[in-house]
């Protein structure tokens, strides 16, 4: 009776968390207060309070880390919020920025 021997072989792979980026948003003067905290609310999925507390740290100190992602999520995010805001008018402005 012929038995199979089986050979495992070890492979090891090590995963790479990808490079983070924050995204950041700036003040500007022109930019309505709701614009910016729907912007928060509907792009980058923070809750009506935080969304509040973000958008009032950023008209107190001129800009603020509005999240960490990925650049490509950080980038589609930052132009999904831009197209918004030259399609309603507003000067709003996000950068990325390696974390």
């Amino acid at each position: 009776m012929a038995t199979k021997e089986s050979v495992k072989e070890r492979t090891s792979s090590k995963i790479k968390e990808p490079r983070q980026f924050n995204v950041v948003m700036h003040n500007d003067d022109f930019t309505t207060m709701e614009f910016v905290v729907d912007v928060l609310v509907d792009i980058f999925h923070k809750d009506e309070v935080t969304a509040q507390a973000i958008m009032l740290n950023v008209h107190k100190t001129g800009k603020a880390v509005v999240g960490k992602y990925p650049y490509d999520i950080a980038t589609t995010k930052v132009n999904a919020a831009l197209t918004r805001a030259k399609s309603e008018g507003f000067p709003f402005r996000m950068t990325v920025e390696e974390a």
